[in-house]
């Protein structure tokens, strides 16, 4: 029997932008488990192109607010910051006023749930 290779293929969209900024407000824990992070009340998620752009945002994001990085990834672009609601929103909300407005990116509305 064969075992049949499975790829994964990436997508790149050209320009600058913030794909996805979305907000869980007190999410289950066993979502903190899965992920292999530290519980706290809330997690953001945002998606940067190009890729290495989430340098810049997980820079910012500590700056800003009081948050911890529960993942970054250089080559996907993606972006979990961990804190409370509050301060998961000061960090999101930071890091799409200083990339649109200092380095013109496009930036993405912050999605709650």
């Amino acid at each position: 029997m064969s075992e049949e290779k499975k790829r994964f293929i990436q997508e790149f969209v050209p320009g600058k932008q913030l794909t996805l900024s979305h907000l869980i407000a007190n999410p289950d824990p066993e979502m903190f488990q899965k992920l292999g992070i530290q519980e706290a009340g809330a997690l953001g998620i945002m998606t940067c192109t190009p890729s290495e752009t989430v340098i810049i945002a997980g820079d910012l994001a500590t700056k800003a607010a009081n948050v911890k990085l529960g993942f970054l990834d250089r080559f996907t672009g993606s972006l979990v910051i961990v804190g409370s609601v509050s301060e998961v929103e000061m960090a999101m909300l930071e890091i799409n006023r200083f990339l649109s407005e200092v380095l013109g990116y496009t930036p993405s509305k912050i999605t709650k749930s």
